[in-house]
């Protein structure tokens, strides 16, 4: 059965940064397009970036673009976010999401203090 581990959340200040990571088991991740969404408080959930089949072709949310950087490392099977120049706008629940499969990680809280 297909398990999405995700890991890195936290609390940092704001300009500071995180990575976050979604580790994939049972099912190679490589080629496929891999999505990162976020949901803050009393917002709609919000397509932050995606990774296509080519790990080069890569998509962004104009509220991110600039900041973060989506990345896949094949030998892991796990995708990563890094997140730079973070401000408290960026808080938000994150979830790694695998369109081909609907799956879904487990969620990772980022916070971001002023």
């Amino acid at each position: 059965q297909v398990q999405i581990v995700q890991s890195g959340g936290g609390l940092v200040h704001s300009g500071g940064s995180l990575r976050l990571s979604c580790a994939v088991s049972e099912f190679t991740i490589k080629g496929y397009q891999m999505n990162w969404y976020r949901r803050a408080p009393r917002k709609e959930r919000e397509l932050v970036a995606t990774i296509l089949s080519s790990d080069n072709d890569t998509n962004y949310a104009d509220s991110v673009k600039g900041r973060f950087t989506i990345l896949r490392d094949n030998a892991k099977n796990t995708v990563f976010l890094q997140m730079n120049s973070l401000n408290p706008e960026d808080t938000a629940v994150y979830y790694c999401h695998i369109p081909i499969l609907n799956r879904w990680g487990q969620g990772t809280q980022v916070t971001v203090s002023s």
